[in-house]
């Protein structure tokens, strides 16, 4: 949500993205770094897709508002492509805890609360998620979960709650890693499974110790519905493959398609998203989506590459001059390979199998040129 710091964005245009899956063996990539054991609670073996109403409503959210989105999810093919969540962000409770120190979700705004919000989104066979912060005050200034984890956990359980965000503005400096395992600590006393998504902003280098924390870890600052903010973030991203896995994933922020980038810039978003192995949370108007919006938002070969159950975070293979091409090896033996031109002007950018797969006789290559059109859809051979 709203870090007090974002990383610099890069100018440029996007050429390309497409996708392509290639037979052989793994990537000849050696791992870094062994990220810690991943948190065990049986979620997010794929990374999770679904919806946030931040990006698109800031503080305007409402029960209406999750429900109508919920139902629309489920009418415009959003839930048959595999998004499960409806996340409610900031600004859903009121300004006080009551006496017994619970949160009390603010009446004008959810009229049946949070656990007959959750009814209905599960009705449909949906599920939801709430927001909370590790600190004094959420970063909207509502009360925070710092000191209350036990109590809240268990008011989230309660409600029928599905999936936690949680941030951390007014931390009061207390380690994150220390808030973060105080509340997964708690969830899981509640004996719910409640997905765990760490919103620490990529600070306290959280991919290192976030997989025995939490299901999910910021891995960067916010994101913007800007080009240059959306290839900033992939940039710090894609550098972290070694840490991600199934039931720990790097979450380089919520989706922007839809939300005004160009139709081109928005399939390159979601292209580079999957081959990260990203949670795929929307971020737009879901109910009044355009055919072009939910065309990308539900396009099932992309969907593949991001769920393949290996659940490996593309490793980049080759960056030179804003040309880029990125290896994620499947479960099936295939690798999808990405060809990105990050550039405003055309470029051929080539790939030989064997710079991507391990084996001695993979001589095929790959090869695609990038036009003003700028965009090739991103297709799997899976």
């Amino acid at each position: 949500m709203r870090s007090p710091f974002r990383p610099p964005g890069r100018a440029g245009r996007l050429a390309l993205a497409a996708a392509l899956a290639l037979a052989g063996a793994p990537l000849a990539v050696a791992v870094s770094a062994a990220p810690a054991a991943a948190l065990g609670n049986g979620l997010a073996l794929t990374p999770q897709m679904g919806f946030n109403d931040w990006n698109a409503y800031g503080c305007n959210v409402s029960e209406s508002l999750i429900k109508s989105t919920a139902l629309a999810m489920h009418n415009n093919g959003m839930q048959a492509a595999g998004y499960q969540y409806v996340n409610i962000d900031d600004c859903w409770m009121t300004s006080s805890r009551d006496s017994a120190g619970q949160l009390v979700p603010d009446p004008a705004k959810f009229p049946d609360g949070i656990s007959g919000t959750a009814a209905y989104v599960h009705s449909l066979g949906l599920k939801l998620g709430i927001y909370e912060d590790a600190g004094t005050n959420t970063c909207a200034g509502f009360p925070g979960s710092l000191g209350h984890e036990t109590t809240d956990a268990n008011t989230f359980a309660s409600w029928g709650v599905d999936y936690l965000k949680y941030d951390n503005c007014n931390n009061t400096g207390i380690p994150a890693q220390t808030r973060y395992t105080t509340m997964r600590d708690a969830l899981a006393a509640t004996g719910r499974q409640i997905l765990f998504s760490l919103c620490s902003w990529g600070q306290e280098s959280v991919w290192t110790w976030g997989a025995g924390v939490g299901d999910s870890w910021r891995s960067t600052g916010d994101i913007s519905s800007n080009y240059g903010s959306m290839l900033s973030i992939f940039h710090d991203n894609v550098a972290l493959a070694s840490f991600a896995g199934p039931g720990h994933w790097n979450d380089p922020d919520m989706l922007e398609i839809g939300n005004g980038m160009s139709a081109t810039e928005d399939q390159s978003e979601f292209s580079l998203w999957a081959e990260m192995a990203a949670p795929l949370i929307s971020g737009t108007n879901i109910a009044n989506a355009s055919a072009t919006t939910l065309s990308v938002l539900t396009n099932k070969n992309v969907i593949a590459v991001d769920q393949d159950s290996l659940g490996r975070q593309a490793m980049q293979v080759a960056a030179t001059g804003g040309l880029d091409v990125l290896a994620k090896p499947l479960a099936n033996g295939d690798v999808s390979v990405a060809l990105f031109n990050e550039t405003g002007s055309g470029a051929t950018i080539s790939t030989t199998a064997a710079a991507s797969m391990s084996t001695d006789d993979a001589t095929s290559g790959v090869s695609s040129t990038s036009s003003s059109a700028r965009y090739h859809q991103a297709t799997s051979s899976m």
